[in-house]
């Protein structure tokens, strides 16, 4: 063999040691970025002050999401699903390295029950949990769906006027014609009907000091769809009020006309 083939045989042998070392580098490399990629989720770290909402809970939600790799995991589609849970507030997801998913998490807060189903948040929001027994004791709201909003603040400014006279509100309605109806805890209920309803519950409440504590608490329904008065249906046995005598300042006695 002369001395160019010799040559030509030692080059075309370090070129084939040079791609068979480039191919082992390259097929190591992908090995281990394919390891990398494959670190499995060992914990899935949630924070948050719980009264309702329970870590199990959103453990059960994340299941099928956090049995991926560290970076397969879907980050968007774990925050959509705790965010759609129905006691979560906000919530925050990240990757903790190397092998940890963290959530933050903020509770709802229930203010009133809307309906017999659902809660709302002093915001407005509503929100549908898998039981409100629990939440049997918050004010009862109804109203039409699309309008919740506005019958919340209504309800507020109801809840404050009675509030400023002692008063304490139960449930309050509004039905598809748009009239008005509260009840109290004393389980007085109040028919406000589609006007003027905040000026007639006001003129009702001036009128209440005047009448002794017995005939107050015998109120069954005060009717105040009249639009210089209100009428009154009483328990069983309830004497009638003597109008002249409480316009005379006789209205401390015990004796009124039947």
């Amino acid at each position: 063999m002369n001395s160019v083939g010799l040559k030509i045989l030692i080059i075309g042998m370090l070129a084939l040691t040079g791609l068979i070392g480039l191919f082992a580098y390259k097929n190591e490399k992908l090995k281990f970025n394919l390891k990398i990629a494959s670190l499995p989720i060992k914990y899935v770290r949630t924070e948050g002050v719980f009264q309702f909402l329970t870590k199990d809970e959103i453990k059960t939600a994340l299941q099928p999401l956090v049995t991926t790799g560290f970076f397969e995991a879907d980050m968007q589609a774990i925050h959509e699903t705790v965010a759609h849970l129905p006691w979560v507030e906000t919530v925050s997801v990240k990757r903790v390295w190397p092998d940890t998913i963290d959530i933050k998490v903020r509770e709802r807060k229930a203010f009133v029950r809307w309906g017999e189903q659902q809660l709302m948040t002093e915001q407005g929001t509503i929100f549908t949990p898998s039981s409100i027994q629990k939440h049997e004791h918050l004010l009862l709201l109804v109203g039409p769906e699309e309008q919740h909003a506005k019958v919340l603040e209504i309800m507020k400014g109801i809840k404050t006027t009675l509030a400023d006279q002692n008063f304490e509100l139960k449930k309050f309605t509004i039905n598809d014609r748009w009239a008005w109806t509260v009840k109290l805890t004393t389980e007085l209920t109040i028919l406000l009907g589609r006007e003027n309803q905040l000026e007639k519950l006001q003129r009702f409440l001036k009128t209440l000091p005047l009448l002794p504590t017995e005939q107050l608490d015998s109120m069954v329904v005060v009717d105040l769809r009249y639009p210089n008065g209100y009428a009154v249906s009483w328990l069983t046995d309830n004497p009638e009020i003597d109008w002249k005598k409480i316009a005379n300042g006789e209205n401390n006695t015990h004796e009124y006309s039947h």
